[in-house]
């Protein structure tokens, strides 16, 4: 697998400025967008891409839920797949529930590329937290399982 590029690091604040919850969550996301850009680059794969497939590793899923669950509306999802497809990594299969209804899921190949998007993904965010400690780690694990419960993810 190609490895990424590595990323440019955030700048922090100086010590004696901390940063304000805002301002944290803010530059959070942009280190883990930058993990995902550049997994998702070193597969040939935007981040909508590396998220389908990421979402598809333990299920197959119907279009409409798949768009749901990435904020895509059912044209953009259409084109996703299709370009997945067309690539070899998913497959379309009519629902055994509903006729009408068309499931979505990983070939091998598509299967090899999200264990090796999410083997990277893990590996370039432990090396981002591993200043923190396994306590610091369990620490915030456990305050962004807070967040994103309180606002219904």
């Amino acid at each position: 697998m190609p490895t990424p590029a590595p990323l440019p690091a955030p700048t922090p604040p100086p010590d004696d400025a901390p940063l304000n919850t805002v301002d944290a969550l803010v530059q959070l996301s942009f280190l883990v967008q930058g993990v995902l850009s550049a997994t998702g680059a070193a597969h040939e794969l935007s981040v909508v891409q590396l998220r389908l497939l990421g979402v598809l590793r333990d299920r197959r899923a119907g279009m409409l839920a798949l768009g749901r669950h990435l904020g895509l509306d059912k044209s953009s999802m259409t084109g996703l797949v299709g370009r997945a497809e067309k690539r070899g990594l998913v497959r379309r299969s009519p629902s055994p529930h509903d006729g009408r209804a068309v499931l979505v899921g990983l070939t091998e190949e598509g299967r090899r590329l999200a264990e090796e998007g999410a083997e990277e993904i893990a590996r370039r965010l432990t090396e981002a937290t591993a200043h923190l400690g396994t306590e610091g780690r369990a620490e915030l694990t456990r305050l962004v399982g807070t967040v994103l419960r309180g606002v219904g993810g």
